[in-house]
């Protein structure tokens, strides 16, 4: 499990807090549920009237899946294609239809199955990049929805903040009550803007990572199978394959003299 987003929302929190009360401040004067139901309620709703409920519910599973650690291991997908590759170089493409179905991620498994059904290359990479496209369209659509969240959020704050001087104004006539009356209705804003920028924001840039991540792997499953395709070495796969992994060390080539 990845700890980032967690941790990252809890020290936002406590820096926060902890400079509200070294500023004199207490921690009743920025509680307050009404503002907090304005906030999170009116962002909610205004999402929905933006993207259907499909979007919605996506985007909440990719949220989800931030916590957890990456299932792509750069390298050990290289090695399986190259074992692919060796297979295939000695018994032939046709011997991959049995390993095949068992391959490490849905997207390389059908790749291959294409390869073993002699599809040509046109076909395979049309077909994948169709996938890939795919997959990156919704995954944009599901950051989207955060970012969307991160916009209404601060405005929902101000109609908040505005409900609650409405509400002050309209009872002038216990002037001891219209200091704290003004207070509590900025609280509202308050929510609005460290929602937006603590939670909705960050999230969105981070599912971004994730999904940028994922159409490098599966960009690199595609460079592999076409590869095993063609015929290539497996050692030629190999240090092509390497070029996507993070932190490949890109020697120069030697000088002649």
């Amino acid at each position: 499990m990845q700890i980032g987003p967690a941790l990252g929302i809890i020290v936002a929190l406590a820096f926060i807090l902890i400079g509200n009360l070294l500023e004199g401040g207490h921690l009743g004067s920025i509680v307050g549920g009404p503002a907090a139901m304005i906030v999170v309620g009116g962002t909610i709703g205004a999402v929905m009237v933006q993207y259907p409920l499909g979007t919605i519910k996506n985007s909440l599973t990719m949220a989800g899946s931030t916590f957890k650690k990456s299932p792509y291991d750069m390298m050990k997908i290289i090695d399986e294609i190259v074992d692919y590759a060796n297979r295939a170089r000695r018994d032939g493409v046709l011997a991959l239809e049995k390993v095949a179905p068992s391959a490490s991620d849905p997207f390389m498994a059908k790749a291959l199955m294409m390869v073993v059904d002699g599809a040509d290359s046109n076909t395979i990479r049309d077909t994948m990049e169709v996938n890939i496209s795919q997959r990156e369209e919704h995954g944009e659509d599901a950051a989207k929805v955060f970012e969307a969240a991160g916009g209404y959020a601060p405005t929902i704050g101000i109609i908040g903040a505005v409900l609650g001087l409405i509400h002050v104004m309209s009872n002038l006539a216990d002037i001891n009550a219209v200091g704290s009356g003004i207070a509590a209705a900025f609280v509202a804003t308050i929510y609005g803007v460290a929602v937006s920028n603590i939670i909705f924001l960050p999230f969105a840039a981070r599912m971004k990572l994730i999904l940028r991540d994922d159409i490098l792997t599966k960009t690199m499953m595609l460079n592999g199978v076409l590869a095993i395709q063609e015929g290539m070495n497996p050692k030629v796969i190999r240090d092509r394959l390497s070029e996507f992994a993070p932190g490949h060390d890109h020697k120069e080539p030697a000088k002649a003299g």
